[in-house]
Order: C-alpha cells, then structure tokens, then sequence
C-alpha cells in the first residue's frame, strides 16, 4: 500500500497568535506555489491559544495544503478539569490531528498509557486522527530494552481499538535521546524500530491496518536529514520540533519530503 507521507511542526509552547500567524503566513509562502499532487500531507500544531488564528489562515489558502493539529487533548467532554481542554472545543477549529502521548506529557505531566489511550478512543470518536506518540529515554536504549518499551507503549495505546480505528491513527517514533539535543537516531535505526512498531501494530491489530498506519520519525528533524529518512522503507513521515518554528527550515523539510 502506498502510504501518503506526513510531515508535521509541533511548535510545542512557542509564539503567540501574532507570532503564529507570521510563522503559518511564511509556510505558505514557501509551499502554495509547489506541486500539490507531490506535497506530503502538512500539518502543523500552534499552542491552544493561536489555534484560532492559525485556521484563519490555513482557510484563506482554500485549497487544503496545510491541516491543523492540537498539540494535546482532554479525554473528558466536559467538567472541572481546570486547565485542560476537550474535544469538542478542538473541534470549533476544524481540528484534522491531535498529538497523544508526547515525551515531555508523559515526563514533565506524568501522563500513562491507560490516559493515551481513553485520548486515542475520543479522538476517533469524533473524526479526528491521532498521532500517538512513542519512544525510549537514552538509559533504556543502553540498557537494551527499547523495542520491549516500545511495544507496551503501543500494546496500550491501542487497546480496545478497531482495526479501522488502528488504520487510520498516525504513530511518532521519537527517540526522546534525540529531541531537542542536535542528536538523531541513525536513519537505518529509525527505521529498524519503526518496522518494529508496524510488526507490533499488525500483532495487536490485523496485517492490514499495520500496512495502512503512517509512522513517522521525530527526534531533531533536519532539512539536511529527511531524504534520507525518507528513503527508508517504513518511515512515512516526520514530526518535527524546533526546525517547524522557521518558516523556510520547515518548508525545506517538506520540500525534502515530496512524492517523486
């Protein structure tokens, strides 16, 4: 199955709606005039509070280059959750992906696997597709237990999900080794672990939604780096960090990225 590549900003806690929009403004520059029937899919995913402002201009280009992700979501519809936000208000702007499951949620917020996957579950409840985040911290890589983290990691993301359900999500393999420290996984290694994760997907799943999911890699995305991870046979895409906050590092990443 030909599976159509991603490649997605995360911009994490970065720029405020003015700053948001100057950054989509400046995708959209580098992309609009390319080859639509070449682009990989481009999403980006701006902090709550620029969502709306991000949209707006996603909308005026008309013609549905760019998609809009949140970068986190409540599994509750509604209630006291200070802080925290719900489907449903994704939803006011057109949301097409929500990231689970990232590195610093699960440090820094002490989110678990059983927490991913109630988010996984409402987020395909109300149309919208997951890119459900995994990866291993550099103790567990030396220590050798990267593919058995990764498989519980996944085992328990999608648990309980259909096979179409499992099909449609998106996976993010990030080496948490690798973000934001300049390192990245060797590009034969990425995919080595990501054709684990799609043996895992067809294991808990069916062989057909592990040939239909799209697992990207994301760990210091470079424009210097993603031919050659984009040559792998398993890798399907990026999710990229600090290079997606520079319009035309992260036009150059899709450029990068193009089908044929």
């Amino acid at each position: 199955m030909a599976r159509k590549p991603i490649i997605a900003g995360n911009w994490k806690m970065h720029n405020n709606s003015a700053q948001s929009k100057e950054l989509i403004k400046g995708i959209r520059a580098n992309v609009d005039s390319l080859d639509i029937a070449k682009l990989p899919e481009i999403v980006v995913a701006p902090v709550f509070t620029s969502l709306y402002a991000v949209n707006e201009e996603i909308c005026h280009c008309g013609c549905g280059r760019i998609k809009l992700a949140a970068q986190n979501v409540y599994f509750e519809p509604k209630g006291a959750f200070t802080g925290e936000i719900s489907i449903d208000m994704l939803k006011d702007f057109e949301t097409s992906y929500i990231i689970i499951g990232h590195s610093e949620r699960r440090q820094y917020f002490g989110e678990t696997d059983e927490m991913i996957n109630k988010k996984a579950k409402v987020i395909l409840d109300n149309g919208i597709i997951p890119i459900i985040c995994c990866g291993e911290t550099l103790e567990q890589r030396e220590q050798g237990v990267t593919d058995a983290h990764i498989e519980k990691q996944i085992t328990e993301a999608l648990k309980g999900l259909s096979t179409e359900e499992v099909a449609k999500s998106v996976i993010a393999y990030e080496p948490i080794w690798a973000i934001g420290t300049g390192k990245t996984c060797d590009s034969t290694e990425a995919n080595r672990v990501i054709k684990h994760i799609r043996s895992v997907v067809e294991k808990v799943s069916s062989a057909a939604a592990a040939d239909a999911i799209r697992i990207l890699y994301g760990g210091s995305v470079k424009p210097e780096t993603i031919k050659e991870q984009m040559a792998q046979s398993d890798i399907d895409g990026a999710l990229v960090g600090g290079a997606s906050l520079k319009a035309d590092s992260f036009a150059d990443i899709v450029k990068g990225a193009m089908i044929g």
